[in-house]
């Protein structure tokens, strides 16, 4: 038995969560997320308790079960209290700022690159070298993010690039001289 899809989701107040087939929808104070289940989960909503069940313990069925207990938990959790994602910019002259709703980077390249943001994403600079992707979508938080430090991955060298809070590089020796 899985030991994360046996867990029982609480729902909080202020959360509806509706269930119509396969598709669930789950509504709070930040806003709404749906999503399309697999159809062989059973969902069972007793009160404020929510529970994921497996028809049978089939490789698939065991697989989907944790997965699937998760994704509703991580729906749940954003519409009460959202997610975050922070970046920093490590190098000489890399800056970020916004304009409007679109993120602009300056991260060595002859020109600055924009990021507009996805619905429900949304960015904020609190210095020219942080940034912060926030939303209610955990994995369209965590893709927008991980888009932005494609722009300049940390190389491995320096350290120089666009890395997230918290991340260690791993450091390369340079090149040696030459030994007389």
């Amino acid at each position: 038995m899985s030991r994360i899809g046996r867990k029982t989701i609480t729902i909080p107040s202020g959360v509806d969560v509706k269930l119509e087939n396969t598709h669930i929808t789950v509504k709070g104070p930040k806003g709404t997320l749906s999503r399309e289940l697999h159809k062989d989960m059973k969902i069972v909503i007793e009160g404020t308790d929510l529970n994921v069940e497996r028809p049978s313990d089939n490789k698939l069925h065991r697989s989907l079960h944790g997965t699937t207990r998760s994704i509703i938990n991580n729906m749940v959790s954003g519409v009460t209290a959202g997610f975050v994602k922070n970046l920093d910019l490590v190098g000489v002259g890399y800056r970020a700022n916004k304009t409007g709703d679109k993120l602009v980077l300056n991260v060595g390249y002859s020109h600055p690159v924009e990021i507009l943001p996805e619905n429900g994403i949304e960015f904020e600079v609190p210095t020219n070298t942080k940034i912060i992707v926030k939303g209610i979508d955990k994995e369209l938080v965590g893709a927008t993010a991980a888009k932005i430090r494609a722009v300049r991955e940390p190389e491995p060298y320096k350290g120089k690039g666009i890395k997230y809070e918290g991340e260690r590089i791993l450091r390369k020796e340079g090149k040696a001289g030459k030994k007389k």
